[in-house]
């Protein structure tokens, strides 16, 4: 998860014009439809996918709950994708940046769409890594940002606030590795494979010195603060929906916590 954001730093302006559809109707069929809400819009566009002949779908974006979702659909060929993006809307745009980088698959029991995925993704130009078991994927991914969302709310939105918190940073990091633990001890695997050795030295000096960067660069507002501050609403459900999950397993947060009651006001 660290990696992905280090080429943020270099951007550039593009203006894309994209048709659109107001509605998708039972008998548009498509050959894949891609799904890119936020995780609280889930639930609202299920039946339209449903009815809908497409047999591809891909949910793109946070998701701790894959298995429920993919579960809803059991005539759908369902996949799950999380891309290296970020951005906001406003009233007229949407500001955002994409690094051309995107980690898709379906859950580890289903047959494998890799051959699809190279189809539909071949000559674009995107860096795709296919992965086999995207619901462990999900949940390590939730993981290690909701800290740094609590993070965000705990400064108002301005991470140089903490700039030089070594002590904060560190319960940052102290709770993502909580949530790996609980993530592991309940029998899923920890992805992407960069991040297993979560327990380690080398795994702690590599997102400490992420979280600094983030904190006293643009890194922190373009990767963190700009989607955490304009998603309140999801960042709460994911927490709320993780925090089941540790607590079914039988886990224990307890920095993760004390971070959730620092972040105040923002989570429900």
């Amino acid at each position: 998860m660290v990696r992905e954001c280090w080429d943020a730093i270099h951007l550039r302006e593009t203006v894309s014009r994209i048709p659109v559809i107001t509605q998708l109707k039972p008998d548009d069929v498509y050959d894949v439809i891609f799904l890119v809400v936020r995780y609280t819009q889930l639930d609202s566009a299920v039946e339209t996918l449903r009815a809908n002949g497409t047999k591809n779908l891909v949910f793109v974006g946070n998701n701790v709950r894959a298995a429920y979702y993919a579960g809803l659909l059991p005539d759908k060929n369902v996949l799950f994708a999380f891309a290296s993006s970020a951005g906001h809307r406003e009233a007229e745009r949407v500001v955002s940046i994409d690094l051309k980088k995107i980690s898709i698959g379906q859950l580890k029991d289903a047959p494998s769409n890799k051959a699809l995925i190279g189809r539909i993704f071949n000559g674009i130009g995107y860096k795709v890594t296919y992965e086999p078991n995207m619901e462990d994927y999900l949940l390590c991914h939730a993981a290690f940002v909701l800290p740094v969302a609590f993070a965000c709310y705990f400064t108002d939105g301005d991470l140089r606030k903490l700039k030089g918190n070594t002590a904060y940073l560190k319960r940052i990091l102290d709770a993502n590795v909580e949530g790996y633990r609980a993530i592991e001890q309940a029998g899923h695997k920890i992805l992407p494979a960069s991040d297993a050795g979560y327990e380690s030295t080398s795994y702690r000096r590599t997102c400490m010195l992420f979280f600094r960067l983030m904190c006293a660069t643009s890194l922190g507002k373009i990767c963190a603060s700009d989607h955490a501050m304009n998603a309140i609403e999801e960042m709460s459900a994911l927490n709320r929906d993780i925090k089941q999950f540790f607590d079914k397993t039988g886990a224990e947060y307890p920095v993760w916590r004390a971070l959730e009651r620092d972040a105040g006001r923002y989570l429900e």
